[in-house]
């Protein structure tokens, strides 16, 4: 992994860290040094086992080349000629299409497409999607938000809590609910926050290296408006909201407002119109 990478795994660790440790102060009592222990414990499942968790909340099965022998190649091709060892693959049973990769480093990484990208792209636009996600390992980024999305979601189970323990007041009057509900609200927003701030840069630089990596730009240009066009009409997702993140495109479409205010992505015109300049300058 680059220093810089390095940097920002470490950045994002100590950033979403201290938040348990703020959530734990503001609770008062014994909290800090609860969250504190699980702070710790977090970051070592983080950096363990956050690619089994992705995998899990996407609710993706392994397979193997007999049973998807296009996508299995396109995957094997990409990765030679990005000089990465094969990822594993899965496929989720989601109709919604989308793709995402997960794992710490290219020697244990994981690369996941659903049921509903397969049929609506042809060969071009799926190894573009494809040459997108080999980016992630290739660039050794997905640790990052691998970390973001299993840390998010300890930060939001936390958050929760905060409804049965009494905050601003002692034992006895039972807290104060305001204080209660605000932690709910604002805990997981922090967590998003910081989590975007990590995401949005990769998926321009995923799309980037992946459009280089094949050698056109439009491939990946073209999916992504199928992904978007076809995204509209598919079921809301069902995966964790901490793993948003992972997917090339936001499986939760954060939309325009204040929902674009969260969106854990770029919008789909932004980058389309970065790979269609990349292809003209090429």
């Amino acid at each position: 992994m680059t220093g810089r990478n390095y940097l920002k795994t470490t950045l994002l660790l100590a950033g979403l860290s201290g938040l348990l440790l703020a959530i734990g102060s503001f609770l008062g009592g014994n909290w800090i040094t609860i969250m504190l222990v699980v702070a710790i414990v977090m970051n070592g499942i983080a950096y363990f086992f956050s690619d089994k968790i992705a995998i899990r909340a996407a609710r993706a099965v392994p397979v193997s080349e007999a049973q998807f022998p296009e996508l299995y190649q396109i995957v094997k091709g990409l990765a030679d000629k990005a000089g990465i060892p094969m990822p594993r693959l899965y496929v989720s049973p989601s109709p919604q299409p989308n793709a995402f990769a997960t794992g710490r480093n290219p020697q244990n990484a994981a690369v996941a497409v659903t049921q509903g990208i397969l049929p609506i792209l042809d060969r071009r636009e799926l190894e573009g999607v494809l040459a997108h996600e080999l980016s992630h390992v290739q660039n050794r980024d997905i640790l990052i938000s691998s970390v973001a999305a299993t840390i998010g979601a300890v930060i939001t189970w936390v958050a929760h809590l905060a409804i049965f323990v009494p905050i601003g007041g002692d034992d006895d009057d039972g807290g104060n609910p305001i204080a209660a509900l605000l932690m709910i609200i604002l805990a997981p927003i922090a967590a998003m926050l910081i989590q975007m701030a990590v995401s949005r840069s990769r998926e321009f630089g995923a799309d980037l290296t992946g459009a280089r990596l094949i050698h056109d730009p439009r491939a990946l240009a073209s999916a992504l408006r199928k992904i978007e066009a076809y995204s509209r009409g598919t079921p809301p997702a069902t995966t964790n909201p901490s793993t948003a993140h992972l997917f090339i495109s936001n499986p939760f479409r954060g939309g325009a407002g204040v929902g674009r205010l969260f969106s854990t992505h770029p919008s789909t015109t932004e980058r389309v119109e970065r790979l269609e300049r990349m292809a003209y300058d090429g």
